[in-house]
């Protein structure tokens, strides 16, 4: 299969390249850095992207916080401007299944502006017009970061003992493993029924469980 992705240098990005390698894609990144690891590699700023190569899927795993960012000018122009982007050059190579990573708080409508941000980013990927859109939003992620997130930290530590008090309506903000993520989006790059599609914690698992999916190839 041949994968276009975004944001390969990340923490679920990373684990995409990685498992989609070993199962034999073909996959080329697109990002301001290389990844040192891809079949090809296009290094290039989200303001100005060359045009992309054909490919069956297109995975956006792009994303960052404010705190990282900096400033919620710099947030937004990542983790809206750069996935819009990567999804209207997508589209216009050709992909008609574009998957993409947001998050659990993710509401156009939200006051909390990083959820308003989420939120407003699946709606213009909403209107581009793709066969499939799988959106997949998960709640604290648990992995090695190669940047410093000290509250995250401490989130992944304590989070076995909170997740256990998430029942219910509250088990979509369970923690969830980036490479259980990035098996899932890998997964769901096989599934061709049309249609926009949103998954959280149980609609992931169910995924990685599924005997009729092999979710690493």
């Amino acid at each position: 299969m041949r994968l276009l992705l975004a944001g390969g240098t990340g923490l679920i990005g990373g684990e995409v390249l990685r498992l989609g390698l070993k199962n034999g894609h073909e996959i080329t990144t697109i990002g301001r850095r290389p990844t040192g690891m891809a079949s090809s590699e296009i290094v290039s700023s989200f303001d100005d992207l060359p045009r992309l190569p054909p490919a069956d899927i297109a995975i956006c795993a792009l994303g960052t916080t404010i705190r990282q960012a900096g400033t919620q000018a710099a947030f937004r122009a990542i983790d809206e401007e750069a996935v819009v982007s990567f999804g209207k050059a997508a589209k216009a190579a050709g992909v008609d299944h574009f998957l993409v990573v947001t998050a659990v708080w993710a509401n156009p409508d939200a006051s909390v502006f990083y959820s308003r941000v989420k939120g407003q980013t699946e709606g213009q990927l909403m209107t581009m017009g793709f066969k499939r859109l799988d959106i997949i939003r998960p709640g604290l992620l648990l992995g090695d970061r190669r940047e410093r997130r000290p509250i995250e930290a401490l989130l992944q530590h304590i989070a076995p003992a909170t997740d256990l008090l998430m029942h219910g309506k509250w088990r979509r903000y369970r923690s969830m493993q980036a490479a259980d993520a990035a098996q899932c989006l890998l997964g769901l790059a096989a599934n061709k029924e049309p249609g926009v599609y949103t998954h959280h914690f149980d609609d992931v698992m169910k995924v990685l469980q599924s005997p009729s999916q092999d979710v690493t190839k």
